[in-house]
């Protein structure tokens, strides 16, 4: 089991000390183990959920609004502008 713990150490870029590869091995086997116990469940009539709890959409319809927003002009409230262009100081 430590060749696996180091190959996911690996993966991982994490480098372990001895006694944390020995630890993390127990716990990888604990873990393993629980695992082993749930596959032997029998699941034929449980339905496949992608939640636990039944959630659904809470957000509102969307729906289109009465009347669509004015179209604005930001460059009409500029200082100075013409022809549709901003007009700044020149740079040189």
């Amino acid at each position: 089991m430590s060749f696996d713990i180091e190959h996911m150490a690996t993966l991982a870029r994490l480098r372990l000390s001895a006694d944390e590869k020995e630890r993390l091995s127990d716990q990888l086997g604990t873990v393993l183990e629980y695992i082993e116990k749930l596959k032997e469940l029998n699941t034929d009539d449980v339905e496949p959920t992608a939640h636990v709890l039944g959630l659904s959409n809470v957000f509102r319809e969307d729906e289109p609004a009465q009347t669509p927003l004015a179209v604005h002009n930001p460059i009409s409230d500029s200082p100075a502008h013409d022809k549709g262009h901003y007009e700044v100081p020149q740079v040189l």
